[in-house]
């Protein structure tokens, strides 16, 4: 049986993971447990075993790890996503950081950001507008020839002259996902992306974006804190569902067959599907 291609970058995401974030204390334990929680060190223990491959002994920055995982996971994300392009074809960019305001929902953000810097009290009032997301996935304008290569659509007929998705009408690209890394997840940090979702919805003019977290943490309860609830976030993908579920045990693996079959949870090669839809 063929495993096809999303199964092999799906293992060299993993292989990336395994050889650049993850790193083992000198008691064996990986970084993204939490060492003073027993079932979190046994769970990671048990996904790195899974995931195979030798992890280096060592310690990372938070920060450092951080910005490895983002890097890993959209360079997965730009490759499986690049597998749909015939069920969603575009020109599409995917990239680590950015602004929002420079794409053509949040265009307005960067006058009221100007406006806010010059006034103290505004500050106060409506704090900071500007999302930073880890990963920022955009297309690009359509240009009319390629609106019109099957069939003349637009022709010179003044038709669709206000929609962004015409290039003759903006140049300025789309933001079509917003994704919030964490390798792990601690009760202060779990807000901060629901607090950006609702950022990214309340503020656009437009559709909204794509609103993701990809997360490597290994504990359910931690993972629920960001996980359970709707409204702020579209869903959380895991870096390694299937290995994380196999690594669980009682009340943990309840927890996450709740996550999962409440559609909270999915696994990161769902992501690229759910980002095409």
């Amino acid at each position: 049986m063929s495993q096809g291609d999303l199964y092999a970058l799906r293992q060299d995401y993993h292989h990336r993971i395994v050889r650049d974030v993850l790193r083992l204390t000198s008691s064996g334990v990986p970084n993204n447990a939490d060492l003073g929680s027993k079932s979190s060190v046994s769970i990671s223990k048990g996904i790195v075993e899974r995931l195979g491959g030798e992890v280096p002994e060592g310690s990372l920055a938070g920060q450092t790890a951080g910005g490895r995982f983002e890097a890993a996971t959209k360079d997965f994300l730009a490759a499986a996503f690049d597998r749909l392009r015939h069920l969603r074809p575009g020109e599409w960019e995917f990239s680590l950081g950015g602004n929002i305001g420079d794409y053509q929902q949040y265009q307005h953000l960067h006058a009221i950001r100007r406006a806010i810097d010059d006034n103290s009290e505004l500050r106060v009032v409506f704090g900071d507008y500007i999302v930073k997301p880890d990963i920022v996935v955009c297309r690009r304008p359509v240009h009319d020839a390629e609106i019109d290569r099957n069939a003349t659509l637009l022709g010179d007929a003044p038709v669709a002259q206000l929609t962004p998705l015409r290039h003759a009408n903006s140049e300025t690209p789309l933001l079509h996902a917003s994704v919030s890394c964490k390798w792990t997840i601690r009760s202060d940090r779990s807000q901060n992306a629901r607090t950006e979702g609702l950022n990214l919805m309340r503020n656009r003019k437009g559709s909204t974006p794509h609103i993701v977290v990809v997360i490597g943490e290994p504990l359910p309860a931690r993972i629920a804190s960001i996980a359970l609830g709707t409204g702020d976030i579209d869903c959380v993908y895991h870096f390694a569902l299937q290995e994380l579920r196999a690594s669980v045990r009682g009340s943990d693996l309840e927890l996450l067959k709740v996550l999962v079959e409440g559609q909270r949870l999915r696994d990161i090669s769902d992501l690229p599907f759910d980002l095409a839809t």
